[in-house]
């Protein structure tokens, strides 16, 4: 076994360095597709665009890189999007719609 080899030999060792995809600048799209999705969601009240909305926001948060939060910015935003899109979207059903009122007719003195 030659020497170059040999994993154990201290001559041998590398720096740790990050990898380049992480310092290189760029927005999440993850994060900008749940912000425009929450968007369409709470202007259409469409409840199935809010599940996907949520979904990119839960992915943009777990997937965010540490060196990128500086320039994009906190993926919070996406995620509280999201939910709000989908809190939104399943509001009506849950409240209690009252009738019109009505006005009681009174006869003229």
């Amino acid at each position: 076994m030659s020497s170059t080899d040999d994993p154990r030999d201290s001559s041998l060792e590398v720096r740790f360095t990050l990898p380049p995809s992480w310092s290189t600048d760029g927005s999440d799209g993850f994060s900008a597709v749940s912000m425009l999705i929450a968007g369409a969601v709470m202007v259409t009240r469409n409840r199935f665009l809010a599940w996907p909305a949520l979904l990119f926001g839960i992915s943009s948060f777990f997937n965010q890189h540490p060196l990128r939060t500086k320039d994009v910015g906190p993926s919070w935003q996406s995620l509280i999007s999201g939910l709000s899109a989908l809190v939104i979207s399943y509001l009506p059903m849950v409240l209690i719609a009252r009738g019109p009122a009505q006005v009681p007719i009174t006869p003229a003195p």
